[in-house]
């Protein structure tokens, strides 16, 4: 049986309050189904039945992996690939040269998901940009997922996962078998440290950044939280520094502090200052 109007207004506002991410109004299909999945997990003997223990307990561990349930952990290496070519064609090369001084690179991956995203900066860095191996160079991947997080920090991924967006060059370089899954080598691993917010939150203590990846990530907000997120990456954001989004998304009519700047088939974004 699918899930009542009441229910999911209540799966809704349950994860509304908790990461401001707005389930969409079609999406009852989903909640029913991840809950079905965390019901059978969890031994409850229905969603249903789940749902009646959700509301009628104060919010705990139950609560919170329900509410990740609902997160969207859709990712794979390189995704959409020409963010990662403007990487290593332009962005890098140009930084590399604006920070011959200081000789560091501060880059941030938001809504990391189970980490294709930043292990694929890291061996785009690693594979064309061995000088930088001398520099230090911070990656920091974050989620609102715990879960998801811990998953991330194993860097293992089944054979079809790896086969998407990776090359069997790049599979042999740096991954390695381990059983029926392929892990990221340890060296790529411990470029990247992973750490669990939200981004509505009050955000943890960072280095101002020289590229910051917000990608499919502020689709799943509101107009007014997104312009809650732009703002501070505003703060965080080098004058210099580059923001790249998603091709669905943009800074268009929500902050216009950001111009789009264009490299081939990317549009990446820079502050504008008067």
């Amino acid at each position: 049986m699918s899930i009542n109007d009441a229910d999911f207004r209540y799966i809704r506002q349950l994860v509304k309050n908790r990461t401001s991410v707005t389930l969409a109004e079609d999406k009852a299909y989903l909640v029913e189904s991840r809950l079905a999945a965390l019901a059978k997990k969890t031994g409850a003997s229905s969603v249903s039945y789940l749902l009646r223990k959700l509301r009628s307990q104060p919010f705990n561990r139950l609560h919170l992996e329900a509410i990740e349930s609902m997160m969207i952990t859709e990712s794979c290496f390189f995704r959409d690939r020409h963010p990662f070519t403007t990487l290593q064609n332009f962005i890098i090369p140009e930084l590399i040269n604006k920070r011959q001084t200081q000789k560091r690179l501060n880059i941030w991956c938001a809504g990391c998901s189970s980490g294709q995203e930043p292990y694929s900066i890291a061996i785009l860095l690693r594979e064309y940009f061995p000088q930088l191996t001398s520099w230090q160079v911070s990656l920091i991947a974050s989620d609102v997922s715990q879960t998801i997080l811990e998953r991330a920090r194993q860097g293992c991924y089944n054979h079809y996962e790896i086969t998407r967006g990776l090359s069997p060059d790049l599979r042999a370089k740096y991954l390695q078998r381990r059983d029926k899954y392929w892990q990221i080598q340890t060296e790529i691993r411990q470029m990247v440290e992973f750490i669990q917010f939200n981004l509505t939150d009050k955000w943890p203590p960072m280095s101002s950044l020289d590229i910051i990846f917000l990608r499919n990530v502020l689709i799943y907000f509101e107009v007014d939280t997104k312009k809650v997120i732009l703002a501070k990456v505003r703060e965080w954001l080098k004058p210099d520094g580059y923001l790249f989004l998603g091709a669905g998304e943009t800074t268009i009519e929500i902050d216009r502090a950001f111009k789009p700047v264009q490299f081939n088939k990317t549009t990446c974004y820079q502050l504008i200052y008067s």
